[in-house]
């Protein structure tokens, strides 16, 4: 028997290993089943060059588990190991054997997983000890056994093994009894070793027998080793693409359309991308992106790894250039993983172009389910609107779509606003809105439909790129200020007319929210009131809420316009009322506010050309009690129009409509409308 030391250079080998160089301890059965695979390739690799003259006979590597034991084995048919081969790939860390092989062989082998040398050492993450027990397939070879418990100290003995291959013997530590259990077995390798291209077993098949199950002879083999993303696409159909989806996601909605990935320049990379059917809650869809390195699971979380917008997509990404090392921050920083991403970025962006170009019809009927995406990409890659701006969509009010180009031509000829900005108008919701989209339509407007989770921020880039443009939703003000033309509408009402039915309009305000009363020359078949958000205000918010460095918006209270149509009959109704009402007790009042104006304004022009510091105290003081006295004979003819306009249903009555027709009416104050509604028709 020999004994010897690991050739390190430090002691602190194995700390090292399990600190630094993986992140979860898992990962010692995807590196150790990976061993395996290397072994039993080289062996086929050998035969197919006929270096190999015997059999190979069945090279399913197998898993078991021995719970009294409390031991794990990984058993390969493999070429396994002379006592030679021990003390140079094992013994001495970090000269991997695979690249070696691979210099030798690399016309006759597909794939060889292992590319550091470090991997089997993993196996010391959870256990106390570990044995190889290895035969070489070359003639004559004596059978060996290898064993460490954790230090750099080592064992080496012959033994009796009648297989070629190796079996490694896990004997697992105090910290790690999860791994005697079938079911965590059974998990990690289908996560690691699904798609793994040698036959993997772990137990055996069962069947019913007796009115109970039994297991067979039959090994449980645990993995696809010829999955579809290793297939040439004309050897697939449609349903092919879809049952691979279902094996990856069993639960899922049947996809949309896919991606088959086939690259062998500039670098190796295979793989089929699904496009899901999402509309919203788009975060719960991430991490469906499954990363291989030749058909050896990496990862599924592949933020930073491909561009943001990708991480919505499902399916299988593989090659040989992503490193099996299962650092994330790695990978982010590994120049073959970034060349791979921008190449998939244009590949989505290709394929999707392609289908919209031959089957455009197809492509709108899924327009709903990939907006969500498209827009996402745009936003995150400027790379990818330079792509996708050909094949990118609006859909308006009626059900139509249009390309960005199509649509500004549609537009422009009636949308231009009189300092030269292409004015789309759109809405969140048809319903609730409807109103204010009918006005619209009934100027000859189009109306888009823009009510997505990221609309708010899509506007805000496309608005940026086309200088021309300026999006306005429909409640942000009456159409004919939100696309003015050069002739304007002239008011019936005066200044002070206005002034005094503002307080009448305010008292029926509600009081939660913040509402600014305005009034505006519109035609008099115009709705009498509307209600209308500012297009910025709402916006930031609308953006605060999915992010976007807009917090400070998502604070502030909802805020309105309530516009009064100034030429509408039923506004010039109410101000006859008020007339009639309040006439006398107006006039009175002004009658005592002119003389104290005409004074204040006398004062104020005597001043004028004076600083404020050189005026004569006793001016200044007058000017201060006259503007006391305005302010409560203002204060209390505000007081008298507000009285009267929370007494009176018409002006009630309008206020309310303008509130239904934008969805706010709601609980008490929707009923009492519909009674008041009665009473109104009863008259």
């Amino acid at each position: 028997m020999q004994t010897g030391t690991i050739g390190v250079t430090t002691e602190n080998i194995f700390p090292i290993i399990k600190r630094f160089l993986y992140s979860e301890h898992e990962i010692f059965l995807r590196e150790l089943v990976s061993n395996a695979v290397d072994a039993t390739q080289k062996m086929k690799a050998l035969a197919q060059a006929g270096e190999f003259k015997g059999e190979l006979s069945d090279v399913t590597i197998r898993i078991s588990l021995d719970k009294e034991a409390r031991t794990l084995t990984i058993s390969d048919r493999g070429i396994g190991m002379t006592s030679e081969e021990i003390d140079k790939y094992i013994n001495q860390i970090a000269f991997s054997s695979a690249n070696e092989f691979l210099d030798k062989y690399k016309d006759k082998i597909e794939n060889i997983i292992g590319h550091f040398g470090l991997g089997f050492y993993s196996s010391f993450m959870v256990s106390e000890k570990v044995e190889i027990r290895t035969k070489s397939y070359k003639d004559g070879a004596q059978a060996v056994k290898w064993s460490c418990d954790g230090s750099p100290n080592f064992t080496l003995e012959e033994i009796e093994k009648e297989t070629r291959g190796t079996d490694i013997v896990l004997f697992l530590d105090k910290d790690s009894d999860e791994f005697l259990e079938e079911s965590k077995i059974t998990d990690l390798l289908n996560k690691y070793c699904k798609f793994l291209p040698i036959p993997i077993g772990f137990g055996k098949e069962k069947e019913w027998v007796d009115g109970k199950y039994a297991e067979t002879e039959t090994d449980k083999i645990i993995n696809d080793t010829n999955p579809a993303w290793k297939k040439k696409p004309v050897d697939l159909t449609e349903k092919d693409y879809n049952d691979f989806y279902k094996q990856l996601y069993p639960a899922g909605a049947e996809p949309m359309f896919n991606i088959h990935l086939n690259v062998d320049y500039p670098f190796n990379l295979t793989g089929i991308l699904y496009f899901p059917r999402i509309k919203s809650n788009f975060d719960i869809q991430r991490n469906k992106i499954q990363l291989y390195s030749n058909q050896v699971f990496v990862t599924d979380s592949v933020e930073g790894i491909v561009p943001d917008f990708l991480t919505l997509l499902h399916g299988v990404i593989d090659s040989p250039d992503i490193p099996l090392n299962v650092s994330r921050s790695y990978l982010q920083g590994d120049s073959n993983v970034k060349k791979i991403s921008g190449h998939i970025s244009k590949k989505v962006a290709d394929r999707l172009g392609e289908i919209f170009k031959n089957d455009r019809e197809q492509f709108e009927k899924k327009w709903d389910d990939l907006k969500l995406f498209i827009a996402y990409g745009i936003l995150s890659d400027e790379k990818f609107y330079d792509r996708a701006k050909d094949f990118t969509l609006l859909k308006n009010t009626d059900g139509k779509y249009y390309t960005l180009e199509e649509y500004n031509n549609l537009v422009k000829p009636n949308q231009t606003d009189k300092n030269n900005k292409v004015v789309y108008l759109y809405t969140h919701n048809p319903e609730e809105q409807y109103s204010l989209i009918d006005v619209a339509k009934s100027k000859g407007y189009d109306v888009l439909l823009m009510n997505g989770q990221l609309d708010s921020h899509f506007i805000q880039n496309i608005e940026s790129k086309f200088t021309d443009v300026r999006f306005a939703r429909v409640d942000s003000d009456i159409v004919d200020k939100i696309i003015p033309k050069a002739e304007e509408v002239k008011s019936s009402l005066t200044e002070d007319q206005i002034s005094m039915l503002t307080p009448v309009f305010r008292s029926q305000t509600p009081e939660k929210d913040f509402y600014m009363v305005q009034f505006e020359p519109m035609s008099a078949s115009d709705l009498p009131v509307t209600l209308t958000q500012s297009e910025f205000m709402r916006r930031m918010k609308d953006m605060s809420a999915y992010g976007g460095g807009m917090g400070y918006y998502g604070e502030l209270p909802d805020s309105y316009n309530l516009v009064v149509n100034a030429n509408h009959p039923l506004v010039t109704e109410v101000l006859n009322v008020v007339n009639s009402t309040l006439g006398s007790d107006l006039k009175e009042i002004s009658a005592k506010m002119e003389p104290l104006e005409n004074e204040r304004k006398q004062l104020e022009e005597k001043n004028k050309e004076m600083k404020y510091e050189d005026i004569d105290q006793a001016d200044k003081d007058k000017t201060e009690d006259l503007s006391k006295q305005i302010e409560a004979l203002e204060k209390d003819k505000s007081a008298k129009l507000e009285s009267f306009g929370k007494q009176n249903k018409l002006v009630k009555q309008m206020v309310d409509l303008a509130m239904l027709a934008n969805g706010l009416l709601k609980g008490e104050a929707l009923s009492k409308f519909v009674r008041r509604s009665v009473e109104l028709i009863e008259k």
